[in-house]
């Protein structure tokens, strides 16, 4: 077959997906599964255009934190909180001694509150024989360092700079062991083994059951601790606390040697992950309290969004009308190739996700403006070919040929700009900037690859079905 048409054929196949991504999805609609991907194909809308809420967040008092401290901190609150599926959370320092959080869709100052504390302090605690169940909250004998219990095998104090949450210490713990299995858990103090300062690494991993476990590596001081500790509590229970709220309590099946363990039981892939990201952005550089919150609303955000689409329709009728009369058939192919690009892209905004703000929908459009350029490029080029007596095959593939290093180095040097804005746009009050950057530079790559790929390949096929002497009917050259 033809190569012309097994593009043709791709690009039909390519048009039904898009089709299939782009339609509209009732809410909780799975989407796209594949083994560990899965999107719901629901576009992912920001702050400005959904609503939601904004967190202003400071230094605990009588702590003094440096820039660096709060780039980390900031960095550990919007990885953890992303990472979990909260909401698409942007987090970014403002100034010298704060942190902006914005929460798109989120209108409870509770629920705000609640996903910012979580990110905590990580404690691995001491549980003896008593599986702790999930949720419950404890208390600890952890404040600031490893409290050394005398016993051989367990760990001496540890500096750390975790500042705890503040938690309620019972005012009489029963004295003997016997007593104490009688004092409900929720009032014993528990012993922390150490703290998520210790772990390395972590990794999901699937075991052979068919479920999912927990891979994890300590630094060298941990590796030390745990091997000392592990080796005097084989079969007791470890818990594993953030906040002073018990995550998992797995057992200690074996001593471990080398800092290098896994956490098994029965979890989904859901809970496995939320667990690895707990003990990897479980502690916090900063230890932070909520200064402000606020609501914000999309009703101002909705209408712009509803005028620029607006705006983009009538400019994209009146742009397929000049096409269709001056180019005539290549204009026709051209408006074509613009709504494929518009669909694509359109559809790699819902796949990666790309969180959509009226600043991204303006890049979006501008992208537009280049994918219409290419094209005309090319027209122009096809158009002085003809009038230089060439067949139509050839005017197409030297007018393509010819107009390739001008697009080529046009779309080049936007990218290179779009890159330039994103880099600034981290730095805070220029996030606006950076929604704007990312658009246009993902519709800047596809728009090359409509031009190379499809308008190419639909002006070849047209062309076997154009007689030499309607040239001028169906060209205008």
């Amino acid at each position: 077959m033809d190569r012309r048409y097994i593009n043709l054929i791709l690009i039909l196949a390519l048009v039904a997906g898009i089709i299939w991504v782009d339609l509209p999805r009732a809410e909780g609609n799975t989407g796209i599964k594949i083994g560990k991907f899965e999107r719901t194909l629901n576009p992912v809308l920001g702050l400005d255009l959904r609503g939601g809420m904004q967190v202003l967040l400071s230094p605990q008092e009588g702590i003094t934190a440096d820039r660096q401290a709060l780039d980390d901190t900031a960095s550990i609150l919007e990885t953890r909180a992303n990472a979990l599926g909260v909401s698409e959370v942007i987090f970014q320092v403002a100034g010298d001694k704060y942190i902006l959080g914005e929460f798109p869709g989120l209108t409870n100052t509770e629920d705000v509150i609640a996903s910012v504390k979580q990110t905590g302090l990580l404690e691995f605690v001491d549980a003896g024989d008593t599986q702790l169940a999930p949720d419950t909250v404890i208390v600890t004998d952890y404040t600031g360092t490893i409290a050394a219990t005398g016993t051989e095998g367990t760990p001496q104090a540890v500096e750390t700079t975790v500042v705890p949450t503040e938690t309620a210490v019972p005012t009489e713990v029963a004295a003997t062991e016997a007593a104490a299995t009688e004092v409900p858990v929720t009032e014993q103090v528990w012993h922390t083994v150490m703290t998520g300062a210790d772990i390395d690494t972590v990794l999901v991993t699937a075991n052979q059951t068919g479920g999912y476990a927990i891979d994890f590596t300590l630094t060298e001081k941990g590796a030390q601790i745990f091997k000392e500790y592990t080796s005097a509590n084989v079969g007791k229970f470890l818990s594993i606390v953030l906040d002073k709220r018990v995550i998992s309590s797995p057992t200690i099946s074996t001593t471990i040697p080398d800092g290098s363990g896994q956490i098994t039981g029965s979890y989904t892939a859901e809970e496995a992950n939320s667990l690895a990201v707990t003990l990897r952005y479980g502690r916090l550089s900063v230890p932070v309290e909520v200064v402000e919150s606020r609501v914000v609303g999309p009703s101002l955000g909705q209408d712009s969004l509803e005028k620029s689409l607006l705006a983009f329709l009538i400019g994209f009728i009146i742009v397929a009308l000049f096409m269709l009369i001056y180019y005539r058939l290549p204009g026709l192919v051209a408006v074509l190739a613009v709504a494929i690009y518009a669909g694509l892209t359109y559809a790699l905004f819902k796949i990666i996700p790309v969180t959509l703000t009226l600043s991204g929908i303006a890049g979006f459009l501008l992208s537009t403006g280049a994918a219409l350029d290419a094209n005309i490029l090319i027209f122009e080029r096809l158009k002085e070919e003809l009038r230089n007596g060439r067949t139509l095959k050839q005017a197409i593939d030297l007018g393509w040929k010819r107009a390739w290093p001008s697009i080529r180095d046009s779309n080049i040097a936007t990218i290179i700009t779009s890159v330039i804005l994103f880099w600034f746009g981290s730095t805070f009050g220029a996030t606006i900037v950076k929604g704007f950057a990312l658009t246009l530079a993902l519709g800047v790559v596809v728009s090359l690859f409509t031009a190379v790929f499809v308008t190419r390949t639909l002006l070849s096929i047209v062309a076997d079905f154009i007689k030499a002497d309607q040239h001028q009917k169906w060209f205008g050259a």
